[in-house]
């Protein structure tokens, strides 16, 4: 069923190369399925040409998380953070600050 799902992105990219939803949907089907370099790809591209698709920051940042670039992962989420902040999506900035606290650090618990 995997292969078939990303065929049928992939049809979707060639009549539309340029869809944000198309790329992000290509990334998550790569990332999912184990094909990092086309994840990293997807997710790259989806950062250069629609900074404002929210949704690709945490991924993004936790397959870098995953990538042992944690330093690069923390970059992510800040401009993930600004990114929802400017569209006042407060659900994705909230998602975005938790990776980014986890990821610098500054995880606090309660004893």
């Amino acid at each position: 069923m995997q292969s078939t799902r990303l065929a049928k992105l992939l049809e979707f990219l060639e009549s539309d190369p340029n869809d944000p939803f198309v790329l992000y949907a290509l990334a998550t089907e790569y990332n999912s399925s184990n094909e990092t370099d086309k994840a990293f790809e997807y997710y790259n591209k989806l950062v250069a040409m629609y900074p404002d698709y929210v949704g690709t920051y945490y991924h993004l940042g936790k397959l870098l998380e995953k990538h042992n670039d944690t330093a690069q992962a923390i970059v992510i989420y800040q401009k993930g953070m600004e990114a929802a902040r400017n569209k006042r999506d407060m659900h994705a900035f909230s998602e975005l600050q938790g990776a980014y606290n986890s990821a610098a650090g500054l995880d606090y618990e309660d004893d």
